[in-house]
């Protein structure tokens, strides 16, 4: 959750992200308000508390003949006691659900408004132009017996595929790379969990507004992940750990799993917006002072392997009404798709700052001996929708895609992905 200590001081400031991000700006009010009545019911637990354990030993210091009188007295502040303490735990929890409620804290320099007001930091690279007409991403998919919809939706359902063949392995290359390259700069890989308790769901913040994005499976009271990044936040709940020498970096790779509600009617061609997808996710735990410089080297990174690949693109400053509940900051980058005309979202990158790690309780020690809430950074590197983007950029008139120097070692020397026969 946010600082409680910022809202107490300067409750203007949660106001104003709550209006950039077009969210309820009473909650700020009504969270302060709890946060005062739960100090004051705390303090009167506490108030009549000591009363009675100092009546008590005037009791205890009592005459035979007085202690009738007083034991009557007892009777009644402890009567006292216990009601102020069912009304602190009241307090306590009400003002608790009302601070949860709360979003990160959107920084300064993010754009305000909502999905279409992102800001266009830069474009790189230059736009693919055919002689011929191209083919989109399932069409060339189906040609190389790399990508089978139908199968999928047979055996699964809707928005569910296999890979199979060249498809496969290509996926895989990708993974690899984007593992190689992590592991090149000091990542540890994990590959993580997919099910996780609703407590560390809740705690990185994705049960608020994209609760309906997420599978439970009711009758273990578990939640599918939609990115590895809940279980590497998971990793440290309620640790203390050491910082001072830098970041403790992961690179999750998982499985991830997205009800994709709301949905319907968009992106049903192909594997741009599936159930079920796999993903290399970057993961930061970080002194906060730092947190500003790593999150653009994640990007760096993001940036670098697109580069490589061949592929046109946009980085972009995200608004705030449409930032996560834990990102102060989100940067997206985007690939250029040529039939759609469209830039696509192929990663994103956010500075949650310390709001996922007071939910979790992962903490540092600080120069001062004092331990606070670390900041944590997530970042994807690699996922089965870059294959959208790499099969229509490097397509051929025949339907071959050439295979970007940098992912040919993971293919045995590949250079092109020829036509197949399916069966």
């Amino acid at each position: 959750m946010i600082d409680v200590q910022l809202l107490r001081a300067a409750p203007e400031v949660v106001e104003r992200s709550q209006r950039m991000r077009g969210a309820r700006v009473e909650l700020v009010a009504e969270a302060a308000a709890a946060d005062t009545e739960r100090r004051e019911a705390i303090a009167e637990f506490e108030r009549l508390r000591a009363e009675q354990n100092a009546f008590g030993k005037r009791v205890a210091a009592a005459s035979k003949d007085e202690k009738p009188a007083l034991l009557a007295e007892v009777k009644q502040l402890s009567a006292d006691v216990k009601a102020a303490s069912e009304r602190s735990s009241a307090a306590e929890a009400r003002a608790d659900e009302l601070l949860a409620a709360i979003p990160n804290i959107v920084q300064d320099e993010v754009p305000p408004g909502g999905e279409d007001d992102y800001v266009v930091i830069r474009e790189v690279g230059t736009r693919p132009e055919f002689d011929f007409e191209p083919r989109d991403h399932l069409a060339l998919g189906e040609l190389l017996a790399a990508i089978d919809m139908a199968r999928g939706a047979k055996v699964s359902g809707a928005r569910f595929y296999y890979l199979r063949g060249i498809g496969a392995r290509l996926e895989l290359a990708l993974m690899q790379l984007a593992l190689d390259r992590a592991l090149a700069v000091g990542f540890v890989p994990l590959i993580t969990p997919t099910l996780v308790k609703p407590e560390i769901m809740a705690g990185t913040g994705f049960l608020g507004e994209h609760a309906d994005e997420v599978y439970r499976l009711e009758s273990e009271d578990l939640y599918l992940t939609g990115t590895s990044e809940v279980a590497l936040a998971g990793y440290h709940a309620d640790e203390i750990i050491d910082v001072s020498d830098g970041p403790l970096r992961y690179a999750g790779w998982s499985t991830c799993y997205r009800r994709e509600a709301g949905s319907h009617g968009k992106d049903t061609r192909g594997i741009i917006r599936v159930h079920q997808f796999n993903k290399l996710e970057m993961f930061s735990y970080i002194d906060p002072a730092d947190a500003e410089a790593e999150h653009l080297r994640l990007v760096a990174m993001q940036e670098a392997m697109l580069t490589d690949l061949g592929l046109s693109y946009r980085v972009i400053d995200t608004a705030a009404g449409d930032l996560g509940t834990s990102a102060a900051r989100k940067y997206d980058v985007e690939a250029w798709v040529p039939t759609q005309g469209a830039y696509r979202e192929l990663t994103s990158t956010s500075n949650c700052t310390t709001f996922q790690a007071r939910r979790l309780g992962i903490r540092y020690r600080a120069e001062s001996g004092r331990t606070a809430p670390v900041a944590t950074l997530n970042g994807t590197l690699a996922t089965t929708r870059w294959i959208v983007a790499l099969l229509e950029t490097h397509q051929r008139a025949d339907g071959s895609v050439a295979v970007p120097e940098v992912l040919r070692p993971y293919l045995g020397g590949l250079e092109v992905l020829e036509p197949a026969t399916t069966k």
